[in-house]
């Protein structure tokens, strides 16, 4: 199987005792220079353009772990979502260019169709409400041998509202393969479902 195809299969969960470096270790490689220019020219901090939030490639995929993500676009888009609406930097008009740049930009594995766009629209919401620490200034090293749930309580990451966030993505996007192995159930649906859900976008 290929990087990619190992990486769309993988998918880390929400287990609170699992120390961040076993769960790094256990995440099938994916080497910085197999990110495409785009990506990188938006979404890396050494990038002279880079957006807010912007993480070099190990904090992006403890970021993965910690919110408990696998590497499907739809998974990316909440990834990036978070932690730009979670940097308290991110204007209208950067969210506004960074989707029309990845729309017109990212291509194969990192291609992101309209609804990966939503959950993108969603996950800037969720970091910007959440009350969660800036994602991308975040020491990962330091927590390396820390267990998850632990980083997520320090960082401000509660699991009933991530939870919640991942049952609002299912009510938009039901039968993806992303929303169908998100942790949760019936209780962060209903929770969810009080909430106000955006409208597919037309």
């Amino acid at each position: 199987m290929s990087v990619y195809g190992a990486l769309s299969q993988w998918n880390p969960g929400l287990e609170d005792s699992t120390i961040l470096r076993a769960a790094y270790t256990a995440m099938p490689g994916d080497p910085q220079t197999s990110i495409p220019w785009p990506v990188r020219l938006a979404e890396n901090p050494a990038s002279p353009i880079a957006l807010p939030g912007a993480v070099d490639l190990f904090g992006h995929d403890c970021i993965h772990i910690v919110l408990g993500r696998g590497a499907l676009p739809q998974d990316e888009a909440f990834i990036v979502g978070t932690t730009m609406g979670a940097s308290g930097r991110l204007r209208g008009w950067q969210q506004s260019l960074f989707t029309a740049w990845a729309r017109a930009t990212y291509r194969g594995p990192f291609r992101w169709t309209a609804a990966d766009r939503q959950i993108f629209e969603l996950a800037v919401r969720f970091g910007r409400t959440s009350g969660m620490h800036p994602l991308h200034s975040v020491n990962w090293h330091a927590m390396l041998d820390v267990p998850l749930g632990e980083i997520r309580r320090s960082l401000g990451i509660q699991r009933r509202e991530l939870l919640t966030a991942f049952a609002q993505e299912r009510m938009l996007l039901p039968h993806t393969p992303a929303s169908q192995r998100l942790p949760g159930g019936a209780a962060a649906t209903t929770s969810a479902s009080r909430a106000r859900v955006p409208a597919p976008a037309v």
